[in-house]
């Protein structure tokens, strides 16, 4: 039923195209076609730039020429220099490199603000394992330049000998599946 539907549906478009008056070519921007391709099947079209039909011009959509700029520079990919890191991705690598566990967490360990980093301190404190963390809420520029720093887009962070682990949701899967253990095994235990 449904495919006879898409069929007829098809059809219609197809007549539309073709009995669409033919388009001009001049101007700086032309229109995408719909062609039919009946190789395949009668219901699959493809787009290419010659005769645009009257469907997309009516609709107003125009697609800039092959060598017109399709964007304004401002939003064009900046490359940014490797070498040149901010003093908040400098603090960051020194305290991933300098502690065996790495907490950017909404709070401190003894009061923390949101449910997912009270989790990430419960799992490392049921370990028994000495920890530094950085409140993230303190600083907005730490909290943004976290993310950037290791392509995670939520917060706590937790790094374990220099490399991410991941957040509160890793660590939870990690507990159950005994592999924080191995994990944490040589790890410094947290002195009381």
């Amino acid at each position: 039923m449904l495919g006879t539907r898409a069929r007829g549906l098809s059809r219609l478009l197809l007549r539309a195209v073709a009995s669409a008056p033919p388009q001009p070519q001049g101007g700086q921007f032309r229109i995408l076609p719909v062609v039919a391709s009946t190789a395949s099947s009668p219901s699959r079209f493809s787009f290419g730039r010659d005769n645009a039909p009257w469907v997309l011009q009516r609709a107003g959509v125009t697609i800039p020429a092959g060598d017109e700029p399709d964007t304004h520079d401002d939003f064009k990919p900046v490359q940014k220099q490797a070498d040149s890191l901010s003093p908040v991705h400098e603090a960051i690598e020194k305290d991933v490199k300098e502690n065996q566990v790495m907490v950017f967490m909404k709070g401190v360990p003894q009061a923390p603000q949101c449910g997912f980093s009270a989790m990430v301190v419960r799992i490392l404190d049921e370990y028994g394992v000495g920890y530094k963390s950085r409140n993230v809420l303190a600083d907005p520029e730490l909290r943004t330049a976290i993310k950037d720093y290791s392509k995670w887009p939520t917060i706590p962070q937790v790094y374990v000998n220099g490399e991410f682990v991941g957040g509160s949701d890793i660590l939870i899967s990690m507990h159950r599946s005994g592999e924080l253990k191995t994990l944490f095994k040589d790890v410094k235990k947290e002195e009381f």
